[in-house]
């Protein structure tokens, strides 16, 4: 299940990634680098913080997966189109990439024997991690900070999942329905623009 949501969220968060540096004007490089970043940083990240060595470096096919993706954006000429962070498709991708991410940080720090806290804590770390750091890098706030009900999802993702294992109740059905439940939330949140009220 960690393979197929990690698969999920580098494809899904490789797009989204694309899809804020077509919005930046960001030159070539550029838009590699916070592809990278959005689709890997956040594993990355995860893996380091729990003491192993990061699956993007184990194996070739994240690299792979990001690099293909890049370059069929390119040839189809999605940058050039305008107000791209508003369609449907970036939408889509970076829910699913959010929702995908949550589950595998979660899921490899209750392998890691982790406790609660560290949990909800990779969880969030591993979905918006990457983003943080392409946003920090191209001079803006960190998306997860100006959208409440963003990182908000990986927080109840992480904990319902500890909550899960502890009742050794975590298998491939039980994941399936954390996956559509929370993905449906995103996009009631994001259409209905609920967000954490400031005070």
């Amino acid at each position: 299940m960690f393979e197929i949501t990690d698969f999920i969220g580098i494809v899904t968060f490789a797009m989204s990634g694309f899809f804020v540096a077509s919005r930046a004007k960001l030159d070539m490089l550029g838009a590699l680098v916070a592809t990278f970043l959005t689709a890997l940083g956040g594993g990355i990240i995860r893996d380091i913080s729990v003491g192993r060595t990061p699956y993007t470096f184990e194996y070739n096919y994240p690299t792979i997966i990001v690099m293909s993706i890049f370059v069929f954006m390119i040839i189809f000429k999605i940058h050039r189109r305008p107000s791209i962070e508003n369609k449907t498709l970036f939408i889509l991708s970076d829910s699913l990439g959010l929702i995908s991410f949550s589950i595998s940080g979660a899921l490899v720090a209750i392998e890691s024997k982790l406790n609660l806290p560290a949990v909800v804590i990779m969880s969030f770390i591993t979905a918006v991690g990457g983003g943080i750091v392409r946003d920090v890098i191209i001079n803006e706030v960190p998306f997860v900070l100006k959208t409440g009900f963003y990182g908000t999802i990986s927080i109840f993702i992480g904990t319902i999942l500890y909550f899960l294992d502890t009742y050794e109740l975590i298998d491939m059905y039980t994941i399936t329905l954390i996956f559509i439940s929370f993905f449906i939330l995103r996009m009631v949140a994001y259409y209905k623009k609920w967000a954490i009220p400031l005070r």
